[in-house]
């Protein structure tokens, strides 16, 4: 029991990491705008496509970002402190957002397949905020002692970044009611909530990364 226990919390830590990031809350008024003129059908459609995409593409970033980083020259303290400063920038821009246009309704020509990985899974829900977090987990993981700890590092990353992406569909598929309950004062207060908390995160992973010189 307390390792399944010590499991979920593990899962629940990596979920904490990226829906902040992700801020499916403030994508919803965006998805709702781009689906105005889809059917219900079509709107559940890029829901689904958006966030298996999501889920994928952090997936494939887990697995093979070290290297990635290994092909390109980079080191990993220069992929935190970069990682860090990336979050801590968009957990700015939530706190103190410039004044956007919602974009207009989408011409009926337009399916939910050329919505779903840009720009709602990508950069919206799995920008390179989450892709930075996703790779600093990685090669954590990989300075495991064993085998075993490895893929038990992979298969809790895994599962969070499932239940993350199990969360943006949840709230983008019920997005009518969310934005409705919500109002846009109330998103608007969750936006910089997440925001400070995402500045908290990539100043954490700077100074952590230069503690390690030390």
């Amino acid at each position: 029991m307390e390792q399944v226990l010590q499991f979920l919390s593990y899962i629940l830590l990596v979920v904490a990491a990226l829906i902040p990031i992700a801020n499916p809350f403030s994508t919803a008024p965006m998805f709702l705008s781009l689906t105005q003129d889809f059917s219900k059908q079509e709107r559940q459609k890029a829901v689904n496509l958006a966030t298996l995409y999501m889920f994928l593409l952090l997936s494939v970033f887990l697995i093979f970002g070290v290297q990635l980083l290994a092909f390109f020259g980079i080191e990993l303290t220069s992929l935190r402190i970069a990682g860090g400063l990336i979050i801590g920038y968009l957990g700015f821009r939530m706190l103190f957002p410039a004044p956007i246009s919602m974009p207009g309704g989408l011409t009926q020509q337009t399916t939910a397949n050329d919505i779903a990985f840009m720009p709602l899974a990508m950069p919206s829900m799995s920008g390179p905020g989450a892709i930075s977090v996703v790779i600093a987990m990685a090669a954590r993981i990989n300075t495991a002692e064993t085998l075993q700890d490895e893929l038990y590092g992979y298969i809790v990353v895994i599962a969070g970044i499932a239940v993350a992406a199990l969360i943006c569909w949840i709230v983008l598929s019920a997005a009518t009611k969310v934005v409705k309950f919500m109002g846009v004062n109330g998103i608007i207060a969750m936006t910089k909530v997440m925001g400070f908390f995402l500045i908290s995160i990539g100043v954490d992973m700077v100074v952590n990364t230069i503690r390690s010189f030390f």
